[in-house]
């Protein structure tokens, strides 16, 4: 009798635990989510735990964590994965902190090219991205552009991302095109509204995952994530491995999703 991750199973390429095979081999394929969002938190508490004074080293252990997630998520073929990468909050952090980060997204979004080119990945952003330095915006525009043709795993990464600054945008965008007539704010669904936010394309998603073991939501997704499944885990995020991923869907996948409605059960 077989298993119903095998044919998943048979997708990865790269090494496994056995733990993370026994995990992996639990899921039932047609019960995947289609998108997954992360809150990747706990790098500061991460570089504390191994003493590190810096905190930079927790966000620097973390980009192994960044490539362990795209690529199950591509080996799974879910349509999206979206990353909490920093927040319109974060620009209130040192500016030694900052600075430090912004270098290390550089360096990923230049490094991560080929591996994001074999594993048919296409790299998009959600936030405010002029707010990024010339250097970076450089990096980034450089990065989805040379991505864009592939078909596989979309990685969203929120950068300079704040849930009601997104919303808020909508609403300008809304109120300018009432304003110049090509709108008419009564005929205004949820649909359509979805529509001007970042990257509607993508869908809500199915999963949110937050790591280090805070529950709360942080100004993320805040319109996309009315109906998600949460998970928190107390793992700190450089220590995020395919296992936790795995666990993480493992769970979603006993939940009943009833979007509040009433399901019927057969008789």
């Amino acid at each position: 009798m077989s298993l119903p991750g095998e044919v998943l199973a048979a997708r990865v390429k790269y090494p496994l635990t056995p733990q993370e095979r026994e995990l992996l081999l639990q899921i039932v394929p047609e019960r995947l989510p289609r998108h997954i969002a992360i809150i990747m938190d706990g790098n500061g508490r991460w570089a504390r735990q191994a003493g590190f004074r810096d905190r930079i080293r927790g966000h620097e252990a973390g980009i192994d964590s960044v490539r362990t997630a795209v690529r199950a998520c591509g080996e799974l073929h879910l349509r999206a994965l979206t990353l909490y990468a920093f927040s319109v909050e974060n620009w209130q952090r040192p500016k030694k902190e900052v600075d430090a980060l912004m270098r290390l997204l550089i360096r990923f979004l230049n490094e991560e090219i080929p591996e994001l080119n074999e594993n048919n990945v296409r790299l998009v952003a959600s936030g405010r991205t002029q707010d990024l330095s010339d250097e970076c915006r450089r990096a980034l525009d450089n990065t989805m552009a040379v991505t864009a043709g592939n078909t596989g795993l979309v990685l969203n990464l929120a950068l300079s991302y704040g849930g009601r600054t997104e919303i808020i945008e909508a609403v300008r965008q809304i109120a300018t095109e009432a304003l110049a007539g090509t709108l008419d704010p009564v005929s205004l669904t949820e649909e359509a509204f979805s529509a001007r936010l970042y990257h509607p394309e993508l869908g809500d998603p199915d999963l949110l995952v937050r790591t280090s073991g805070e529950f709360r939501v942080s100004n993320f997704l805040l319109w996309q994530i009315a109906y998600t499944e949460i998970y928190v885990t107390p793992t700190l995020w450089p220590d995020f491995r395919r296992a936790h991923l795995y666990e993480a869907i493992l769970d979603y996948e006993k939940r009943e999703r009833r979007f509040g409605k009433v399901l019927e059960k057969p008789s």
